[in-house]
């Protein structure tokens, strides 16, 4: 029998009440493009409309809500792919507090800059999450409150809000796409829409490139995946070995898991920008990517999350264009080239 999840619904209830002057109830809009394409009503949280361009912000807020004064006034360290730090970053800002956020190499250029913009402090180190996250516990180590990105039960409480909003919106609901990675929102959203909607079904959307949660549910353990540069950088990074929360909540409450190429991601954001008039990363393109690829069957009314929107507009521009964007191939080509500029 599985253990009794770190979270209830009273948590995430009590966190939409905290953080409701903080975040943006996003809209949920229906797709008649892609219900035409699945057979069914297909509905898409608009979640890359929230305040910091991504979902890390109900979460984040909601933990730093939570602190007292006394660790307020000692600041906060964060590790991220680039969202959760920024919505760390505004969370932090709003209530005064120092923050600081640790990120590998791998995340794009224009995510350490939004978090830069909103007044943390940027620490570049190692070519993983899991290499930034060491930094991130020595500044933890030397007094600085860890604002993990996923696996917390504040953090969770809060990535819960948006199931709530879509239940609310959408009380027929029978299919919910949603982004995996460390399995914060995935956890958060499947309680809260099944604990309304028991018989729901729940998706969870990764990349086939460093997919660690799906590995480790293959594994009915945690494990370390090599991360790999991706066009949906925001799923990237380890869930940790020492996983507490987000593991069993995953494998408990999330009923199948898909993986999509890069060409496929490539697809979703050119459809979210053609057909929807929505700009999207890779990330938040996922879940429509997954219904054009015929990766997801869904029965009954269906909500895709578009998690987040923080692109690199170039990118997105070659995207659209109809260019193949390998990201893998070009981060191989970047230290070369560098090389050569300087000789």
């Amino acid at each position: 029998m599985s253990a009794a999840p770190p979270v209830t619904l009273d948590a995430i209830l009590a966190a939409s009440r905290r953080i409701a002057g903080t975040i943006r109830s996003t809209p949920v809009e229906a797709s008649p493009s892609l219900s035409e394409r699945a057979g069914v009503p297909v509905h898409l949280k608009l979640e890359h409309h929230q305040r910091s361009g991504s979902f890390k912000l109900r979460g984040a807020a909601n933990a730093i809500l939570k602190l007292s004064a006394e660790d307020k006034a000692r600041g906060v360290v964060a590790v991220s792919t680039g969202n959760h730090g920024r919505g760390v970053a505004r969370a932090a800002r709003e209530n005064g507090v120092r923050a600081v956020v640790c990120m590998s190499s791998l995340v794009p250029a224009n995510k350490v800059e939004a978090i830069r913009a909103e007044g943390a402090e940027v620490v570049i180190h190692g070519r993983s999450q899991d290499e930034a996250q060491v930094e991130a516990d020595r500044l933890a180590a030397e007094g600085l409150v860890m604002i993990p990105p996923f696996d917390h039960a504040d953090i969770i409480a809060g990535q819960g809000t948006l199931g709530l909003e879509i239940v609310e919106a959408l009380p027929e609901v029978a299919t919910v796409l949603v982004q995996l990675s460390g399995g914060g929102l995935i956890a958060g959203v499947a309680l809260a829409v099944k604990a309304v909607r028991p018989g729901c079904r729940v998706v969870g959307i990764s990349m086939e490139r460093g997919a660690a949660m799906h590995a480790s549910l293959a594994a009915g353990r945690p494990v370390e995946v090599e991360e790999l540069p991706t066009l949906a950088d925001s799923l990237g990074g380890g869930i940790g070995l020492k996983n507490r929360y987000t593991f069993a909540m995953v494998r408990d409450l999330v009923d199948e898991v898909v993986l999509l190429t890069e060409d496929e991601i490539a697809a979703g954001i050119r459809h979210a920008y053609f057909a929807e008039r929505q700009i999207v990363e890779g990330s938040g393109a996922v879940g429509i990517a997954a219904l054009l690829a015929g990766k997801v069957r869904p029965r009954g009314p269906t909500v895709a999350v578009l998690s987040g929107g923080n692109i690199d507009m170039a990118v997105h521009h070659r995207i659209t264009c109809g260019e193949t964007v390998d990201v893998a191939a070009e981060a191989a080509a970047a230290p070369a080239a560098k090389a050569r500029g300087a000789a």
